[in-house]
Order: C-alpha cells, then sequence, then structure tokens
C-alpha cells in the first residue's frame, strides 16, 4: 500500500471525501469513496471508483461534469480546487496549444453541444490532439440525449481513474 494511501485511509470521513473530492468532482461519488474505507491498494480503489461512478445519479454526474472547464478554456464552469484546475490544464495542453482556427471550431463545437445536451462535452482528453478531440466532439453531436450522458459519464469515469493515479503517485 502506497503511503498516501494509507494516510487516506486513516482521515476522517469527511476529511476524506474532501481530499478525493478534485479527482471527481462528484460530492457523492467522493462520499462513496471515503465510506468505503480502508483500501488495501490502487487496484481495489479504482474497482471501487467504478462502482460508486456507476450507481451515481445523473444530477451526480452533472455536478462532477460542472467541475471541468469546457474543452479549450482552462476555468470551470464553477468552482473546482486547485488540483482539479492543474490536472484539467495538463489534460486539455494539446487544445489549449492549438492553433487559432482549431480554437475557434473548438469553441463553436462546445457552444452546439451545450445547446443540445445541456451540458459541458466531457472527454477524456489524455493522450488525444486537438484534431482528434474535435472530431470526437463532432460525432457526439449525433448522439441522442440518453446515448450522450451515458458517454459522458463513461468519459468522466475514465477521467477518475487516471486521475486517481495520479493522486497517489504524488
Amino acid at each position: 500500500m502506497s503511503a498516501l494511501l494509507a494516510q487516506w485511509n486513516s482521515l476522517s470521513i469527511e476529511d476524506a471525501a474532501k481530499e478525493i473530492l478534485p479527482c471527481c468532482g462528484s460530492q457523492a461519488w467522493a462520499d462513496g469513496m471515503a465510506a468505503q474505507r480502508p483500501f488495501p491498494d490502487v487496484t481495489t480503489l479504482l474497482a471501487a471508483s467504478d462502482k460508486t461512478w456507476s450507481n451515481l445519479t445523473a444530477a451526480d454526474w452533472m455536478e462532477a461534469f460542472r467541475s471541468h472547464p469546457r474543452i479549450g478554456e482552462l476555468r470551470p464552469l464553477q468552482s473546482a480546487s486547485l488540483k482539479s484546475q492543474t490536472w484539467s490544464a495538463l489534460e486539455q495542453r494539446k487544445v489549449t496549444e492549438a492553433d487559432e482556427e482549431l480554437k475557434i471550431a473548438m469553441a463553436k463545437a462546445n457552444m452546439d453541444y451545450e445547446q443540445q445536451f445541456g451540458h459541458i462535452f466531457i472527454v477524456c482528453a489524455t493522450g488525444k490532439s486537438a484534431p482528434d478531440i474535435l472530431e470526437i466532439l463532432r460525432e457526439r453531436l449525433s448522439n441522442d440525449e440518453h446515448t450522450e450522458l451515458r458517454e459522458a459519464a463513461e468519459q468522466q469515469r475514465q477521467i477518475t481513474r487516471i486521475r486517481l493515479t495520479k493522486w497517489l503517485s504524488a
């Protein structure tokens, strides 16, 4: 067990939830994870994260979505922790460094997406180029509302797993 995981396991439920919240952005997820401790290892923690995430409501998912900035922007729609903001900036680095034409296209597609689905576009941007992300965004505009909510939730699940791994390796 990593030293950070052991330390987190020993915190109060409230402090543990506060500490892990930036990995996801959903208070219900953070509370659920804190209540399940102790975790003996990262593998068990990641499995619990996936299960906890899958059992949340759409409102809880939306709360997590609001903790992210739009793709191509650095400011989240609601206040996010400094840790979450730093992770978002790293995850979206390729988009924020893209040329102006692509940034304009991304902003337009983001606006279309939000008008259609009522929430920001969520994608696990790690390892994806800016043109790839724009293509994914445009493809997902053809989804129906239910399918897209499930896809956005899946992308958030992937982001959370990456962030948990980073958090534990810090």
